[in-house]
């Protein structure tokens, strides 16, 4: 190993010096463990609250630089794959590292379009929902009890095992989202239409009453299609974190899942599209713009939809996102918030302090727009999210599995409580109290 490959630390407490291997812009915490160590003493950890700058794995799935705005599933830039791709080929592509053949390709479609139906109790366990059930509590819920249904999900070592569950999730997931929709408006559940593709079967569930056959509009499919493809996957982010360090105890994969789930309900996380919306109807006109920037750089307001803890450039999802919009107004007449978020877009972009502090739009600026404009309530934003990112989540957790490198999840911790206390017994504790 060459001398540019290490890097040297001296620990002034001893004035002894290290020398600890660098390996893809990476030194291993376990290396650093050795310094000081002794056997009255630990050796050297990090403290990285939110793993800011801790890599946790070694990843082939999504690469991102955020300092560009690149972001590429398995090589393939976002930018190709929502133009010239569909979900469930992303999907393929993401589970199993490479772009199906056409009986690849087939042979997947078939699989999930015939794994849409679930369990007739899996109904009855959402229909006892409260009739105002959050949706992503329902969604939640309903994938966590999927592993009652197939406990031979916990053979986690069984690749046909495995497959076979991955195929399962990503058919059932639109389902389980399209009820959840449908029991927060007291409507009858909608069953899958195999004659239906993906999101068209979706929108199918979501939104058919009385007419013998659904047919959605394919501008509406299409953009929903390539939103999903945009929340598929997105590196190591917390929920994925979760589905990993889940996963990590050789739990079955509806229970990791389902902890992604958990992570994403969280308004950090799924709900930041909802808070755009909320933000832009507070605006009202973009007369009040200026005035709303002014109120931003005070301290006095929070804008919402920009800048991102990766992304240090435009958002190449926010570009693709304003693509689709124009197909979406098409069909349901434009959102009169688009205006105000297109003027808000325009002047934060051209203005010194927000290009300073490289604030660009993410992906959340825009799509609130579009899930607004076909119809759904705030609260189905992060369950559209959910099912667009689970094969994501099911392709991180696939390559958890494979990884000899990895252990169950454990950080550690510095511990900043007391030491060697005294109990005394209750009955002494409390003689003085009266």
């Amino acid at each position: 190993m060459t001398e540019n490959h290490t890097l040297t630390v001296r620990d002034n407490r001893t004035g002894e010096e290290y020398e600890l291997p660098i390996t893809d812009g990476t030194i291993r915490a376990g290396d650093l463990g050795k310094i000081g160590k002794t056997e009255d003493e630990p050796g050297l950890a990090v403290y990285d609250p939110g793993f800011t700058n801790t890599a946790s794995t070694r990843s082939s799935v999504t690469f991102i630089d955020g300092d560009k705005g690149i972001l590429e599933y398995r090589g393939y830039p976002i930018e190709q794959l929502a133009e010239k791709s569909t979900f469930l080929e992303v999907a393929y592509l993401l589970i199993h590292g490479e772009l199906p053949t056409k009986e690849q390709h087939d042979q997947w479609v078939h699989e999930i379009t015939f794994h849409t139906f679930v369990h007739e109790n899996v109904k009855s366990l959402m229909q006892g929902f409260r009739y105002d059930a959050h949706p992503m509590g329902m969604l939640l819920s309903s994938v966590g009890a999927l592993s009652t249904f197939y406990p031979e999900a916990r053979n986690i070592s069984d690749p046909t095992v495995r497959h076979e569950q991955v195929v399962r999730m990503i058919a059932k997931m639109p389902t389980l989202g399209a009820w959840s929709f449908r029991h927060a408006q007291g409507k009858p559940y909608v069953y899958p239409d195999n004659d239906l593709s993906y999101t068209e079967n979706f929108l199918s569930m979501l939104f058919k009453m009385s007419e013998p056959k659904y047919d959605p509009d394919p501008r509406l499919a299409k953009a929903l299609d390539v939103l999903l493809i945009l929340h598929a996957d997105h590196e190591q982010n917390c929920s994925t974190n979760a589905v990993r360090s889940v996963g990590s105890s050789q739990v079955d994969p509806y229970s990791a899942v389902s902890a992604g789930i958990a992570a994403l309900y969280g308004p950090l996380h799924g709900g930041a599209n909802e808070a755009v919306l909320k933000m832009l109807k507070r605006i009202g006109s973009k007369e009040n713009i200026p005035a709303f920037i002014e109120g931003v750089k005070n301290g006095d307001e929070k804008l919402m939809g920009f800048g991102h803890r990766v992304y240090k450039n435009y958002d190449p999802r926010a570009t693709i996102i304003k693509k689709a919009c124009d197909d979406v107004f098409e069909v349901t007449g434009v959102n009169p918030l688009l205006e105000i978020a297109q003027e808000l877009e325009k002047i934060a972009l051209e203005d010194e302090y927000f290009v300073k502090r490289k604030l660009y739009p993410n992906v959340d600026f825009y799509s609130g727009l579009i899930y607004e404009a076909l119809q759904f309530p705030p609260e189905m934003f992060t369950v559209l999210f959910a099912i667009g990112r689970t094969p994501g989540w099911l392709a991180q957790w696939s390559e958890l599995v494979d990884d000899k490198e990895q252990k169950i999840a454990r950080p550690k911790q510095i511990y900043t409580g007391d030491r060697r206390l005294e109990f005394v017994p209750a009955a002494e504790r409390w003689a003085n109290e009266s």
